[in-house]
């Protein structure tokens, strides 16, 4: 009889198709008692089968630690209520997150529209004036708030080719918008 195998995480070695069919009949035994588990203790019906499915890939990864009989799916129901305290407390998380974006976006106060559009269209039209180098350090600066030293990491080059690209791109920059700010104001004598 040909055995088939392949590689599973935690062995180091290759699994039988024994070592499958087992975990199959584990799985088929064990899963609709799991899924009506996490159901009742989730909001969200996909969130009930995220945490199956996490379960189910413990399972498979810790594959001969998988007690024999009933045993295995009590022990599935263990593995289970540990992904299902990892789920909540990462709810928590997002929602203290959410609550600290939404405090921001309040203390920001409103702001006029089609001011913030007509302002975000202008300095990205003087930023597609630039040559794609300096658009791009200028970008990881201000957009994405890195310093020098962490876009020279994104941009593969030093910090201080970062800081010399930078201190140029701003310079152009403001070369830009002073012409910018040139043109519009003899638009408006006229």
């Amino acid at each position: 009889m040909a055995v088939t195998m392949w590689a599973r995480p935690d062995m180091g070695s290759d699994v039988s198709i024994e070592d499958e069919d087992r975990f199959r009949q584990v799985y088929e035994g064990s899963f609709e008692r799991l899924l009506a588990y996490a159901l009742r203790r989730v909001e969200q019906p996909a969130d009930a089968a995220d945490v199956v499915a996490e379960t189910f890939l413990i399972a498979w990864r810790r594959g001969r630690q998988i007690p024999d009989g009933d045993e295995a799916t009590l022990w599935l129901y263990g593995i289970a209520r540990r992904v299902l305290a990892n789920h909540h407390r990462g709810g928590v998380r997002r929602e203290r997150l959410g609550e600290r974006l939404r405090q921001r976006l309040r203390e920001a106060g409103p702001a006029d529209p089609a001011q913030v559009v007509s302002d975000q269209l202008t300095v990205r039209g003087l930023l597609n004036r630039l040559a794609e180098p300096d658009r791009e350090v200028l970008m990881l600066s201000f957009w994405e708030g890195l310093e020098p030293r962490e876009a020279a990491v994104v941009l593969g080059v030093s910090s201080t080719v970062a800081r010399a690209r930078l201190s140029r791109a701003r310079g152009r920059f403001r070369e830009l918008v002073d012409s910018s700010n040139s043109i519009m104001a003899v638009r408006e004598e006229k």
